[in-house]
């Protein structure tokens, strides 16, 4: 059975109750289709696309268009979960107004129901702006792929003091900005479940341990489907991959050796 359509106001009771928030990535109509009807909560159209979709090294050559264009195609294969579209890097840092822009045309082209935009405290007012006018948003700290080389790679944020504090800053500053939930990605473990409970908005982790309201993975990765080295972090729960080359395999070879199609 089908439950509620998700929104922000039953994100926040879903935090109060104590009941575990479950977010997944997809970028097409059937992956979104088959993750809507098993009862997830929130389906991110995310910027990871460019690694696992368009073959790109990082996420920062995505483009609007192209969040738009997968947008559109998760949207209609979903009732139930809340859509959310992740704003490419560029596409809100340059200024307030450009950001309102691309945030409006996510929601207008796109049909997502909110934005996810990266950033700690410098985004803050950024936030706000979108949120004044209309725009749901889901706040980004820790671990930020779209600054990954500044960050010095892939690394868990928030084991030093100084980098734990500027982490518990960032997520200070997001949680009172305006976002409806808040993203910990690579965070130390103790300082992602102390940020959870200091902050009124729900919490969703990625490497970041069990102590925050809810968690996010890549689809690819979770089905053992990504073409890279999983993060430490992931669980493979489905191996989608070998059970698609086995069944590829099997093609090839009936197609080589004349059984398929059979005659009848």
């Amino acid at each position: 059975m089908i439950e509620q359509k998700i929104t922000p106001s039953l994100l926040y009771k879903y935090k109060a109750d104590k009941r575990k928030i479950t977010m997944l990535t997809a970028y097409d109509f059937y992956f979104a289709r088959l993750i809507d009807e098993c009862g997830c909560d929130l389906i991110l159209v995310g910027d990871s696309l460019g690694t696992v979709i368009m073959g790109y090294e990082t996420t920062v050559p995505v483009s609007v268009e192209e969040v738009i264009h997968h947008s559109r195609a998760v949207k209609k294969g979903v009732s139930r979960a809340l859509v959310v579209g992740d704003m490419p890097f560029l596409s809100y840092q340059v200024s307030k107004e450009e950001a309102m822009r691309n945030a409006g045309r996510l929601l207008k082209e796109g049909g997502v129901n909110a934005v996810k935009l990266e950033g700690g405290a410098e985004t803050a007012d950024t936030v706000k702006y979108l949120t004044s006018n209309g725009v749901a948003v889901m706040g980004h700290v820790g671990l930020m792929p779209q600054r990954v080389d500044q960050l010095g790679g892939y690394k868990t944020q928030g084991k030093t003091p100084n980098s734990r504090q500027r982490v518990m800053d960032d997520a200070l500053a997001i949680a009172e900005s305006g976002v409806f939930a808040l993203v910990l990605e690579g965070v130390e473990a103790g300082l992602a479940s102390e940020i959870t409970g200091r902050v009124k908005v729900p919490t969703i982790g990625i490497g970041a341990g069990p102590g925050c309201d809810g968690q996010v993975l890549v689809i690819y990765d979770l089905l053992n489907m990504a073409h890279s080295p999983l993060p430490k972090f992931v669980k493979i729960f489905a191996d989608a991959g070998k059970v698609i080359k086995e069944g590829v395999n099997d093609y090839l070879s009936e197609v080589r050796n004349g059984s398929f199609p059979p005659a009848k």
